[in-house]
Formats: structure tokens, sequence, C-alpha cells
């Protein structure tokens, strides 16, 4: 019986097609709404109320932008139920800008929607604002914190895999982790959720998930260097090191999804919207993860020590034309 094999390296056009393709439609996307950002980096203002019965939130975002003259970003939520409790209803209202919302235009809100809603009890739960200048820091200690990440990672590959040619493994593993990222980044966008602290946290977590991943397989490529030989062809040698490691890969990623899925579902049932702004992308980087070590870094590997093989025989002979 033959033993399950996949050409990862020469179906390696398949793989970079359904890439780009993806990456595409999120450009397609992000060029259509923009990117979004959340007021924990803009600065802004949050007003959230407790209510009871039902209300329209298109109906919501209407009236306190009239009040307020000022867009909105309008959220209903359900708090987890408690033992004897039906849970509490709670709206957020959300003002990016740099200017707080006073206190009369507070009241003027709660009087409006207290007009319009006269059974729904509305009350203050919650109302602060953010300095603009505070959530510009935090947003660059963020991007300063990705950086710094993909730094220490690359540095622990190049010297973990000194023997297959450190710097390059390193370098298309981050190659794989920056798909990674942006796969990340462009769920947000299609769904239209803001960036916030959830995707500063999703990428970091996706980044250690998947470069665990691609480290087992270039652990197994190490090994079938030393068990198959310095005359074996990479393109050889990575797609059997990718097929012994592959279901593994495949089972790992297959359970960490269902268990975010779970958590989603919770979060949807809920309507923890915080909860879903983790756990959806989550899901997504899961599944991007797993597919950029087998079918994106592996590829790209072999390609780039075929190419510096292609250098090293054209640059032979001029070699001994000198002597």
């Amino acid at each position: 019986m033959k033993k399950f094999h996949i050409g990862f390296f020469e179906h390696r056009k398949i793989y970079f097609a359904i890439s780009i393709g993806i990456m595409l439609v999120g450009l397609i996307f992000n060029f259509i709404y923009g990117t979004q950002l959340d007021i924990k980096f803009t600065g802004g203002a949050v007003l959230r109320y407790s209510y009871t019965g039902t209300i329209d939130q298109e109906d919501v975002q209407r009236i306190v932008q009239q009040t307020t003259d000022k867009p909105v970003t309008v959220t209903i939520s359900k708090d987890v139920k408690k033992t004897g409790s039906t849970g509490q209803n709670n709206v957020s209202l959300a003002f990016a800008g740099t200017e707080s919302l006073s206190l009369e235009k507070q009241q003027a809100v709660a009087a409006d929607l207290a007009k319009e809603y006269p059974n729904a009890n509305f009350t203050v739960v919650e109302s602060n604002s953010i300095n603009p200048v505070m959530g510009r820091d935090f947003l660059l200690k963020c991007i300063i914190s990705i950086v710094i990440a993909f730094l220490l990672l690359i540095i622990y590959i190049a010297l973990r895999f000194k023997k297959i040619g450190g710097a390059s493994a390193g370098t298309m593993a981050i190659i794989a982790l920056l798909h990674d990222v942006l796969m990340v980044y462009f769920t947000f966008i299609i769904f239209r959720m803001p960036l916030n602290d959830n995707f500063i946290a999703v990428v970091l977590t996706i980044l250690g998930y998947s470069l665990n991943d691609t480290i087992i397989i270039y652990d197994r490529i190490r090994e079938n260097r030393r068990l198959m030989g310095p005359k074996t062809e990479y393109s050889v040698l990575v797609d059997t090191s990718i097929n012994q490691t592959f279901t593994r890969s495949v089972y790992t990623a297959s359970c960490t999804f269902l268990s975010i899925a779970t958590v989603f579902v919770v979060g949807a049932v809920f309507g923890l919207d915080t909860v879903k702004t983790f756990a959806l992308p989550m899901m997504v980087g899961i599944v991007t993860g797993c597919y950029s070590s087998v079918c994106i870094a592996g590829p790209l590997y072999v390609m780039w020590q075929n190419h510096k093989a292609k250098q090293r025989l054209e640059n032979a002979p001029a070699k001994k034309s000198k002597k």
C-alpha cells in the first residue's frame, strides 16, 4: 500500500495563489471601509448604560448622533446570567476624538434615550474618557512589542538551526508569521471590528502558536538531513519532513480551533463582544498559522536554498578561472 504523500513544494504556486487571493480580498475591504481604530488607540469617551426590555441599535445610534453631533459606535450586550437572574442588558456608546463628552451632553443623551424608550430604565454603569496622547502611546508600545517579538524569534531560529541555514530558516519563518499577522488584520477589517488590544493579544498569541508548528517542521528537517545525507535535494527533504509532521499539525490545529470555537459560541450566546472579537480572529489565526507553517514556510525555504545552490554553481567556474 502506497504511503500518503503530499508534494508541498510541487504545489507551492497553488498555496501562494490562495494566500495572495485572500490578501487581495482583504485589501479591497480595507480600501472600501478603511481601518477602524478603537478609542483605546485614538482616544475618546465611553458611556455604558444598563436597560430593560429591548432597544434597536440603529435607532439608538441615530438618537445619540443627533444629540451629540458626533459619530458614535453603539454596542449592545448582555451580562452572563447569574443563578436566579436573567442577566443585565447593556448598551455602550463609544465616541472617538480628542474631546471628552461634557456632563451636559451625557445628561442630554440619557434624556433623549429615556424619551424614546420610556420603559427601558436607562442607568449609567460606566462613564470614562481616554486621552488621545495616551491612546497613541499605547498603540506605539503595542507595535514595539510585536517588532521585538519578531526580532527575538528570528534570532532564536537562526541560533537553533545553524546546521540547516539558520538565518534563511529564520527569515522564511518570519515571512510566514507576517502572513499570519496580515490574515488576522484582514479578519478585523472584513468583519468591521475596530483594532483594539484584542488585536495585539491575538497577534502575539498566533506568533507563538504558528512558530511552534514551524519549529517542529524545522526540527524534522534537521534530523532528516542527518539521516538522508547532504546530497538529498531540498525539495525531497522538506516535503518528507512536512509529511511526517502533517498529521500532528492538523490534529493540534483542529483541537485548538474547536476550543476557541466553543469560546466564540459562548461569547455569541451571551453577547460578550470582547470575547467574540478575540475568539473570531484567533480561529482564523489558528487555521492560517497551521497553513503557513506547512504550505508557506517550507516551500519558501526550499526556494531560497535552491537559489543559493544555483548561485554557488554559477560562481564556481569564475573562481577557478581566477586561479
